[in-house]
């Protein structure tokens, strides 16, 4: 089986995913208490039992959790995403003017942590049990163990108020704009350093294993440089094992959006998961839901495809 029926197959493949995680995402939201006319009803208390009973039926929140399903993936095959009732703005709008903050994020999230891992890896891979791999080790370990809300607010702390290098907002310009990509730092930092820990780690003993392979004695045998040995022989087989990890990786960066999104008052898609959890917006928390199953697919076929690159000898039967 050729790479291109390889990634048909998979794309085939993540429908019935996607679809199985929709119908948890329903039944879990419908099954906690409250719907978004019960948050409506809080903020407005002249609204009386008979209006109230009149919007649930408008809304179709009368009807059985199947039916309602049912009808959301109709809208859902048509490109309608339903509407945010607490909000009366359609979850499309929603979605699509948060998505490039939420995008932005994550690619700073992702550069962080391929900067940072890959050099260190290499470094602490060479100067194995030597006291730089001992550091790495400790920083890594550090890295996977604290959690990124609290190294949000270190770094808002000592980056933004002791210092002053940083707004503690972000700034109301433009979304590439020079003073909004500076305020991203602190975020992808901390959202990229968990998985820089990781694949530094995975990096650095994959290369360690790869350093006492025999094609690596024959390429010193031959006279080559010791930097063409490392960078061209021996990483070229070690980022495999990254790439692999690097794609289950995504879910973290991903999941992990929604803490720092409102830790850093980022307005992206995190941010209003946690809105739409609190609002019990049905539509709006499966938009989300579906686009962080989309984006571990897309990471994971990425990851396939990067296989095939990196090793010729990769086949998909």
């Amino acid at each position: 089986m050729g790479l291109r029926r390889f990634v048909l197959k998979r794309v085939l493949l993540t429908v019935p995913i996607l679809f199985g995680v929709s119908v948890i995402t329903f039944v879990l939201v419908n099954v906690a208490p409250g719907d978004p006319v019960d948050v409506i009803v809080a903020f407005n208390p002249d609204i009386g039992p008979a209006e109230k009973a009149q919007m649930r039926e408008y809304y179709g929140l009368d009807q059985p959790v199947w039916a309602q399903y049912l009808r959301w993936v109709g809208n859902l095959l048509q490109g309608d995403l339903g509407e945010a009732i607490t909000r009366n703005r359609s979850v499309n709008a929603i979605f699509m003017s948060r998505l490039p903050e939420t995008i932005v994020l994550g690619l700073f999230g992702w550069a962080f942590a391929i900067i940072i891992a890959i050099p260190t890896g290499i470094y602490a891979a060479v100067r194995k049990d030597e006291m730089g791999d001992h550091v790495s080790r400790i920083i890594a370990l550090s890295g996977i163990s604290i959690p990124n809300f609290w190294l949000g607010l270190m770094l808002i702390l000592f980056g933004a108020l002791t210092f002053n290098l940083w707004p503690v907002l972000p700034p109301r310009k433009p979304l590439l704009h020079p003073d909004t990509l500076w305020f991203l730092l602190l975020p992808g930092i901390t959202i990229g350093t968990a998985s820089a820990s990781t694949m530094m780690r995975i990096m650095r003993s994959s290369m360690a294993e790869e350093i006492n392979k025999e094609y690596v004695t024959a390429a010193r045998a031959k006279g080559l440089p010791e930097r063409t040995v490392i960078l061209k022989h021996v990483l070229r087989n070690s980022l495999i094992s990254v790439t692999t990890v690097a794609a289950f990786l995504t879910a973290g960066i991903v999941s992990g959006s929604v803490v720092v999104e409102v830790v850093f008052s980022w307005p992206g898609l995190g941010r209003e998961f946690v809105q739409a959890l609190n609002a019990r917006e049905t539509n709006l928390i499966l938009a989300i839901t579906l686009f962080t199953g989309v984006a571990l697919v897309i990471a994971n076929l990425l990851a396939d495809i990067v296989y095939a690159l990196l090793d010729p000898r990769i086949r998909y039967g």
